[in-house]
């Protein structure tokens, strides 16, 4: 069969991946030939298809969302995966292509194949699993410590967190009556927590560890995925959005992730003061994932009320409590 590639040259328009596209760059890309087998697979930022090999084994065909990484960026991301999937660490990392590469492109659209990996989500964690947990970051940050990124996100407050400040004021999606009071506060987490990331190490890593990004595999135990927020980051950020909760009331679990974590890394009682910063970080980075999701169509199924000022006053009562918590964290007793 005779499949032309309808992305035109310099496109970067996610519309021309009809299935007869995404099959020719799969195949082109593989080297082999596909059958007509084109799924489409649930991403909020990204376009994911599976594909198969014409002998029957199924791939992930991920499109990147164009202007959101360079091209440096991404082959950091699957450099990294590489590197854990060569020291044997559960990653799904992207498949070398005929021309010996993992990052393939079509105009201003960049793309990877991956092997297709199944198991079940862990949306909880078993008693016994919070250490393994804990050593599975430690031997991803085992090797992220050994080099810097390229061309990643620093996530500091500064300058991170002003950028997605900015990209939130900047969007549109505020009302104008809460602008101010919304740039306000989150400002004013930014200038409290500053100081508290001077001189705390920063390593490659995961960036967006959580339960949903853990599969469990029977005979296998657990793979980390999804690495689209690879960045450079304070370790800790691998490690405190797996606890069900604040970490005052987490103490079991945050001491066997820290067991785990101590079987290949050193893990400093002090890194835990960093946790409420980095939900106050979390929670900046997330109003402006919202907004980019807003400006691109696709948030409002999500949040119909996204751009109401009941909904930003609600976020502007969100960042004050949580400055409380951070100080109220800082003034306790919240070390290991």
């Amino acid at each position: 069969m005779n499949r032309r590639i309808q992305t035109a040259e310099g496109s970067a328009d996610f519309d021309r991946l009809t299935p007869d596209a995404v099959i020719a760059l799969a195949e082109r890309a593989l080297g082999a030939r596909c059958s007509n087998v084109c799924r489409p697979l649930n991403s909020y930022i990204n376009r994911v298809y599976e594909v198969q090999r014409a002998d029957g084994t199924p791939a992930i065909a991920k499109f990147y969302r164009p202007g959101r990484w360079s091209a440096a960026g991404l082959q950091d991301e699957h450099d990294f995966l590489r590197e854990l999937a060569e020291e044997e660490i559960p990653v799904v990392a992207p498949l070398v292509g005929a021309d010996g590469r993992t990052l393939h492109s079509e105009g201003e659209m960049r793309y990877a194949l991956f092997p297709k990996k199944g198991g079940r989500v862990l949306d909880e964690v078993a008693p016994q699993q919070w250490v393994e947990l804990g050593r599975l970051i430690g031997r991803v940050h085992a090797v992220g410590a050994r080099r810097t990124p390229r061309d990643r996100v620093v996530y500091l407050p500064r300058p991170h967190a002003e950028r997605q400040i900015r990209t939130v004021l900047e969007s549109g999606c505020v009302p104008a009556e809460c602008a101010a009071a919304y740039e306000r506060e989150a400002l004013a987490i930014v200038e409290r927590i500053t100081p508290l990331f001077e001189g705390v190490e920063r390593i490659r890593l995961h960036g967006d560890a959580h339960r949903q990004n853990i599969v469990f595999r029977p005979g296998e135990g657990l793979f980390l995925i999804d690495f689209d927020d690879m960045c450079a980051a304070p370790p800790i950020q691998d490690l405190w959005m797996f606890l069900p909760g604040r970490l005052a009331e987490c103490r079991r679990e945050a001491d066997a992730l820290a067991e785990g974590y101590a079987t290949f890394r050193e893990l400093t009682p002090e890194a835990w003061r960093l946790v409420e910063p980095l939900r106050a970080m979390r929670m900046i980075h997330f109003a402006a994932w919202c907004a980019r999701q807003a400006a691109d169509g696709g948030f409002a199924r999500l949040a119909p009320d996204f751009r109401t000022a009941a909904h930003w006053r609600n976020e502007i009562r969100e960042l004050q409590r949580q400055r409380r918590t951070i100080e109220e964290a800082l003034e306790g007793a919240f070390l290991l």
